[in-house]
């Protein structure tokens, strides 16, 4: 009895030495594919995996040189796979940020947009009403605000990304005093994000520029006073 007890244990312990079985043949076999493919490729993808980011945007390591090479055709088709791994990267990041700040598509209002940009990824914050990232009127952080920037700053630290902060405000808005105003706010904002992603293990090493725009800077197509202008946005990109 107490065997067939250890048999029906064990039995599907098979399964699990077939998955890794598998598993191990298809590392094999990229391995053995990514050998095969051409010195410039092999040296792209040792780059990516070391630095996916950095490595796809990395232009000082001449492997899209084209003037170099003597194949302008054939540079041009790898320059073209490097663009395209870029774009299908930087996709992939902004759908994990998408997630792991579990924003619903369907909101009609959506408190952070991340956008794809030809540097990296822009990712804006706006006030809105249920999921504002400052309390009104001021430089402290909401709940809501310290979640996003606990989750962004993960991602940056972990990707070593360098970062860009801007601070929006919309125009009419009433001064706390005559000494502070809307210039005041929106580089005090700026900054307590910038602190805020250093709390949470960003180097300071990668902030290029943290910048107050007060309300000199409304978005397209919306009027100066609109409450969607008072914002936060944060450019990401490859550190060089």
């Amino acid at each position: 009895m107490s065997k067939k007890k250890g048999g029906g244990h064990h039995g599907g312990a098979w399964k699990v030495a077939y998955a890794d079985f598998v598993t191990a043949m298809m590392a094999l076999f990229m391995v053995l594919w990514i050998c095969s493919q051409d010195k410039k490729i092999l040296l792209a993808t040792s780059k990516y995996f070391k630095q996916p980011f950095r490595a796809l945007d990395d232009r000082s390591a001449g492997i899209m040189q084209g003037k170099e090479s003597g194949s302008m055709g054939k540079d041009s088709s790898s320059r073209d796979s490097v663009t395209a791994a870029n774009l299908a990267f930087l996709k992939a990041l902004a759908s994990e940020l998408n997630k792991m700040l579990n924003v619903q598509a369907a909101l009609e209002e959506k408190p952070v947009d991340v956008q794809i940009t030809s540097d990296g990824l822009r990712v804006i914050l706006y006030e809105r009403t249920k999921h504002a990232v400052f309390k009104a009127g001021s430089a402290e952080l909401t709940e809501w605000g310290s979640y996003i920037l606990q989750n962004l700053a993960w991602l940056i630290d972990r990707d070593g990304l360098k970062v860009f902060i801007e601070g929006h405000t919309a125009a009419g808005l009433e001064p706390r005093g005559p000494d502070y105003g809307p210039w005041e706010l929106s580089i005090d904002r700026a900054n307590v994000v910038r602190r805020t992603l250093i709390k949470y293990a960003v180097s300071e090493k990668g902030f290029e520029r943290v910048t107050g725009y007060a309300d000199s800077q409304p978005l397209p197509n919306k009027p100066a006073d609109s409450h969607e202008n008072e914002r936060i946005s944060i450019s990401l990109s490859a550190r060089r």
